[in-house]
């Protein structure tokens, strides 16, 4: 890795005193010339006390959420090379400079730590439904975006500074990997995978996700971001199954009408022109926004050129 680029490692945390001093001591040993923040988000044990007295600079954000901390520190960071990693102890630090070699000598935008290929996340993952769940949403997103991840949820990542500098976001918390690879994918900008060991959390470490909860949160959120990011898709097919629904409902007053000159089934008729209307101004609705879309796109990608 060159010498001349600045590094920050970013360190999101909330109660993580079991694990955050080895997390630190390990990304200043592989990375000594790199700045390590950690932003403490209302932890209520010893994580900001401990982040400090190994050398790492600690910020506070008293907004709860992965997503609010993370925002934090790009509002506060500046830095040629951003890291971004958990404070659990379960990403190797080993990986860093590979991760950050791959971005700088093939001036991408973003590399992802891929816990998946080499089977690392099956096997030392022990909370259930986990795999079941990174599937789905990587099935989700490489189908509608036309792309080829394995790790969508991933929270090892390495960003240049325009991706950082153009990157805004309104989610709070664990949902913030899944709209960090959408937000890559809708730009086109530069993604790398490098596969990297994953390890559970050490004894007494305890993980803030629920499986259920954040699980519905992250299928929720990749359906609203498929409607910004894929308008003309969401709207066009919310529009074609009004416009079918109403031929279905519609049909029988066109018989009536073309077999007897007359319509009986006045409501059903009245109704299957609001859904007719309706599809129309959805679909409408989809090349309006689809439009701005695209203007949108070229002013980010003329932006991040010009960042670099």
């Amino acid at each position: 890795m060159r010498k001349n680029f600045q590094v920050a490692v970013l360190i999101p945390c909330y109660n993580e005193e079991k694990t955050i001093e080895k997390v630190i001591k390990d990304f200043y040993r592989v990375l000594p010339e790199a700045t390590i923040y950690v932003c403490d988000n209302n932890s209520n044990d010893k994580t900001a006390e401990l982040s400090k007295k190994n050398g790492a600079i600690v910020l506070k954000e008293p907004k709860q959420g992965k997503g609010y901390a993370f925002l934090k520190l790009l509002q506060e960071v500046n830095s040629d090379i951003y890291l971004l990693v958990d404070g659990d102890d379960t990403y190797p630090a080993e990986y860093a400079h590979k991760m950050i070699e791959a971005l700088v000598d093939h001036k991408l935008d973003m590399v992802v730590g891929d816990r998946i290929s080499n089977g690392t996340y099956q096997k030392e993952n022990d909370r259930a439904f986990h795999s079941f769940g990174n599937n789905l949403v990587k099935n989700l997103i490489n189908h509608l975006f036309n792309s080829n991840l394995n790790d969508i949820l991933s929270g090892y990542r390495v960003f240049s500074k325009s991706f950082v500098h153009n990157y805004t976001t309104l989610v709070k918390g664990f949902e913030l990997e899944t709209d960090l690879t959408l937000f890559a994918l809708n730009y086109a900008v530069g993604i790398k995978e490098i596969q990297v060991d994953y390890k559970n959390r050490p004894e007494g470490s305890y993980s803030k996700l629920n499986t259920y909860r954040d699980g519905l949160k992250i299928i929720i959120l990749f359906f609203n971001l498929y409607r910004f990011y894929k308008p003309l898709a969401f709207f066009g097919y919310l529009s074609l199954f009004l416009l079918l629904l109403s031929l279905f409902i519609g049909a029988m007053p066109i018989y009536e009408y073309l077999q007897y000159g007359y319509v009986y089934k006045v409501p059903s008729a009245i109704l299957a022109t609001g859904l007719t209307l309706s599809a129309l101004l959805f679909f409408c609705c989809g090349l309006i926004l689809d439009s701005i879309l695209k203007i949108d796109r070229k002013n980010i990608k003329r932006k991040m050129y010009h960042a670099r």
